[in-house]
């Protein structure tokens, strides 16, 4: 899974602390790694890339903040689309440019949204689907990995979860505007969402091996 470091003056980004809340736990029989990323537009797919060909992961998680939310949303699409509202952590802005020139307007994630909200729901957890990832590096990201999943053989099931802010970072914010979840409670959400996945993953391996040996 990733997360990113703090931006825009914060001194902490929940999506940071949760990737290194789970480094090295084992989930539905899978081991997290973890990568916190620079928020910066420049090199995310490099740094993707990068992560692919060193884990060889069959299932890539990718979280973020978004101040102003009220719980975890599970992001449905990506939007070929660059467009910030302040710049990244390294000074860069971008207005109105692709992500990728030529590249698909959109990709929709794979991630199994029912099974994972199901899921959320049972637990009490607080989460529901958006259908935008914003313009800024969650959605570049998302973008991105979903790309380089379709990419590699096997594909590779990866999707973007949004993270609202953390109690502290709402006081800081104006709590009387500003909802927030504790870190344990956003932790838990990426576990049972990771759970939720496994069995998908599973029966497309399945599938393959099955198609492999001609059943």
């Amino acid at each position: 899974m990733t997360g990113f470091e703090p931006f825009g003056g914060s001194s902490m980004n929940p999506s940071e602390l949760v990737a290194r809340s789970l480094e090295g736990r084992l989930i539905a029989g899978r081991r997290v790694v973890a990568r916190v990323f620079p928020v910066e537009t420049s090199g995310v797919g490099d740094r993707l890339r990068q992560a692919f060909e060193e884990e060889q992961p069959e299932l890539v998680v990718c979280t973020g903040l978004a101040a102003g939310r009220t719980a975890v949303s599970l992001e449905r699409v990506a939007v070929n689309m660059l467009d910030f509202e302040q710049p990244d952590n390294a000074g860069e802005e971008r207005k109105n440019e692709p992500i990728l020139r030529g590249g698909p307007d959109a990709r929709l994630s794979p991630m199994p949204i029912a099974e994972i909200v199901d899921a959320w729901q049972r637990e009490g957890v607080p989460g529901y689907v958006s259908n935008s990832a914003g313009t800024y590096l969650c959605n570049q990201i998302l973008y991105e990995v979903l790309g380089i999943a379709e990419s590699v053989s096997p594909p590779v099931t990866a999707g973007f979860i949004h993270l609202p802010y953390l109690p502290e970072q709402a006081i800081a914010a104006g709590a009387g505007n500003n909802p927030s979840m504790s870190l344990e409670l956003m932790s838990r959400a990426i576990e049972l969402a990771i759970a939720a996945t496994i069995p998908s993953i599973e029966r497309r391996n399945a599938g393959r091996q099955a198609a492999a040996a001609g059943v």
